[in-house]
């Protein structure tokens, strides 16, 4: 009985601590709820990122549109990505009074399915041709490109074929021709499995894990195909046959775009600029996008 009286005791005691440091430090509880709460409702209002779905050629086609500046840009996402997945640092960071950001899901891609992703050898040029027919569907005239590895490929067939269309052309982590130690290392990304969690878990959130797997395993494919059934040639012409400015933008330590892809903008793309980010990878825009959204911004909104 005395036993349980002294833990009776000893809770109550416990207790008793437990309210008055609640109640000292309620109020500091309370601002950084406060805060927190406000930091947040601000971000989404600064990012004002809207979604919404348009049919072209009979494909429901998914977008997202951020900003309210009067030069428009659309976003074009890499291999198996999506606008708002890919771009999320240039929604957020990149768009505002200056540039609207619009960024599509191509046919296959995220939220515009179905159809099913359909990795032939002309699957780059199907984007670039409903890419323009899109924006057209929607009203833009005349608009800048921001174009990351497979759709940076598919900005320039773009730009090339849309000249009255496309003033403005920002690609990186892009190639215009694939070698046999490019396709090699495509195949190296076919085990989802070796890829890092936080590359691997939105696309598994977005297609389910052997969703994900799946189409990632046709995508390996359908690039391969490029090199063994196109010569490798991914936009070799359209490369000369952009007029509108162009910035290619190159990261260093980028493990499956070697620099020698950017020599070749360098040599064969007179419309093109070509920057170096010393500790760029293929992500660059994610990875660092504060400086990759000041270059770009700086880019877009200069007079030429």
């Amino acid at each position: 009985y005395h036993v349980l009286l002294k833990r009776l005791h000893y809770i109550d005691t416990y207790i008793v601590m437990l309210i008055r440091l609640y109640k000292t430090l309620q109020p500091q509880l309370c601002k950084v709820w406060t805060h927190s709460v406000r930091a947040l409702q601000t971000s989404r209002s600064r990012a004002g990122v809207s979604s919404d779905t348009v049919t072209v050629d009979g494909h429901k086609i998914h977008y997202v549109k951020a900003g309210s500046g009067p030069y428009t840009c659309l976003c074009m996402p890499g291999a198996l990505g999506t606008g708002e997945g890919d771009f999320v640092h240039q929604l957020s960071g990149l768009a505002g009074d200056e540039v609207t950001l619009l960024a599509w899901d191509p046919p296959g891609y995220g939220k515009s399915r179905p159809p099913k992703r359909r990795f032939d050898k002309d699957y780059l040029r199907r984007d670039a041709a409903l890419a323009a027919q899109t924006m057209k569907e929607l009203g833009y005239s005349r608009y800048g490109v921001l174009g990351w590895s497979d759709g940076g490929v598919a900005g320039i067939i773009l730009a090339a074929n849309n000249k009255q269309a496309v003033d403005k052309l920002v690609v990186w982590g892009v190639n215009a021709y694939v070698t046999q130690e490019d396709a090699a290392r495509c195949q190296g990304l076919r085990d989802v499995s070796t890829w890092s969690a936080r590359m691997r878990t939105p696309l598994e959130e977005m297609y389910g894990v052997d969703g994900f797997r799946s189409i990632c395993e046709q995508w390996v494919d359908g690039y391969s195909a490029l090199y063994n059934e196109k010569d490798g040639d991914l936009c070799k012409k359209e490369c000369g046959e952009v007029q509108c400015p162009t910035l290619v933008v190159h990261g260093m330590k980028d493990p499956i775009i070697p620099i020698t892809h950017a020599h070749y903008f360098e040599q064969h793309m007179p419309a093109a600029k070509v920057r170096y980010m010393e500790e760029g990878k293929h992500n660059l825009h994610m990875k660092y996008a504060d400086e990759f959204n000041k270059m770009v911004l700086q880019f877009l909104t200069q007079q030429q």
